[in-house]
């Protein structure tokens, strides 16, 4: 699995959104993007999961279609969930979107594997951001084909780095291709070297996991099971 952006830019109706950009990352890497608040960073993840047309450039996925393989956590005004809305509803309609089971028992199941039962009727907008992060991450992980995860911008909901980074990484570490887009966390107190917005020489990802653990499309689920045993 990768995902190579080269030279991919985007224009809205007020003008340029992203500059030129240029990224790859593959199965097992992790690769921390850093861009200026704004919509900039959120479309180059949108970009790169086939959900935003660019102006210039390509986006090519080995592996399978975009839209299908690459998924988008949290990404504000697109992917983020209601506030308003209970966990246990926002868990439902990503099991539903998934095409997984998303009765009140499959949902009570996933909440529990996920140590977030207690959880269950709190307002989305309530839970602690290391929380968010972490759940809504496995949600996308679990669905089937996934084996590219890009983080929107977690660094908007807290200043603990750690707490996004080392979920980031475990998830490369389990051999899929994580992308963390970040905005408000100043460069110097990022955990690597990050690619920017707007620029076609980047520093290659980390490579958290032996080419051969590299996940399969197919695998993402089992990943996604075994993590949730694992929190």
């Amino acid at each position: 699995m990768r995902v190579q952006a080269d030279r991919v830019s985007v224009t809205g109706p007020h003008g340029t959104l992203l500059s030129p950009t240029s990224l790859t990352v593959s199965g097992g890497e992790l690769a921390i993007v850093h861009g200026e608040p704004g919509v900039g960073v959120t479309a180059f993840g949108l970009a790169l999961a086939g959900r935003l047309k660019p102006a210039t450039g390509t986006v090519t996925v080995e592996g399978g279609d975009p839209r299908k393989v690459v998924a988008v956590v949290d990404s504000p005004g697109v992917s983020e969930p209601d506030g308003a809305l209970s966990l246990q509803v926002v868990v439902g309609e990503e099991l539903e979107l998934a095409k997984r089971p998303a009765n009140k028992a499959a949902v009570a199941n996933w909440l529990a594997e996920h140590d977030a039962a207690a959880f269950a009727g709190t307002r989305f907008e309530n839970l602690e951001a290391v929380t968010r992060t972490r759940l809504l991450t496995a949600l996308a992980a679990g669905r089937k084909g996934v084996g590219v995860l890009v983080l929107d911008t977690p660094d908007r909901h807290t200043s603990d780095v750690d707490s996004w980074a080392r979920l980031a990484r475990e998830y490369a570490e389990r051999g899929l291709a994580v992308i963390v887009l970040t905005a408000t966390t100043p460069v110097s107190a990022l955990p690597e070297k990050p690619a920017l917005c707007g620029a076609l020489e980047q520093p290659d990802p980390v490579r958290c996991a032996p080419l051969e653990a590299e996940a399969e499309p197919d695998e993402t689920e089992e990943i996604e099971k075994t993590s949730g045993d694992q929190e």
